[in-house]
């Protein structure tokens, strides 16, 4: 019997493992995803620094990626990372607070609007330490994000 929890322990890690690794974050300044595998192909969003995607697929030198509207996009590998994960604001608007929990005053990232991305620091229960593209960290709460 603790052989077989064993087992299911280890496959549990390996897709754990296996979903993260498929998490990737831009980790340049901007970064221009097209409508295929080649700067040829129409550009169809411009982000920044710490936008979170999801790979689906390769083709040479570039990725095929889902984002937090769950539309598809390419972007060349060299303009992401899967080192750390990143956050997105999935909402219209985001409370960024001093501290994990309501209880805490907002601070200046603060409201974070839709789209704004960030660098998750860590989780403490239901609530992410982020920081931005400058340097600046905050609380936001775990269900307005989209992370990856």
């Amino acid at each position: 019997m603790k052989e077989f929890f064993t087992f299911i322990l280890a496959i549990f890690i390996l897709l754990s493992i296996s979903n993260y690794s498929h998490a990737l974050c831009v980790n340049v300044p901007e970064a221009n995803l097209r409508n295929g595998p080649d700067t040829k192909h129409e550009k169809t969003w411009e982000v920044f620094k710490y936008m979170p995607f999801k790979k689906q697929s390769s083709k040479g030198n570039w990725y095929k990626v889902k984002d937090v509207d769950g539309d598809s996009h390419w972007i060349y590998k060299n303009l992401v990372t899967d080192k750390f994960r990143c956050a997105v604001v999935k909402v219209d608007k985001a409370n960024v607070r001093n501290g994990p929990g309501t209880g805490y005053g907002k601070n200046a990232l603060s409201p974070a609007l839709k789209y704004d991305s960030f660098k998750v620091i860590k989780i403490k229960s239901s609530w992410v330490k982020v920081i931005d593209e400058f340097g600046d960290t905050g609380w936001i709460f775990r269900k307005l994000l989209w992370i990856h």
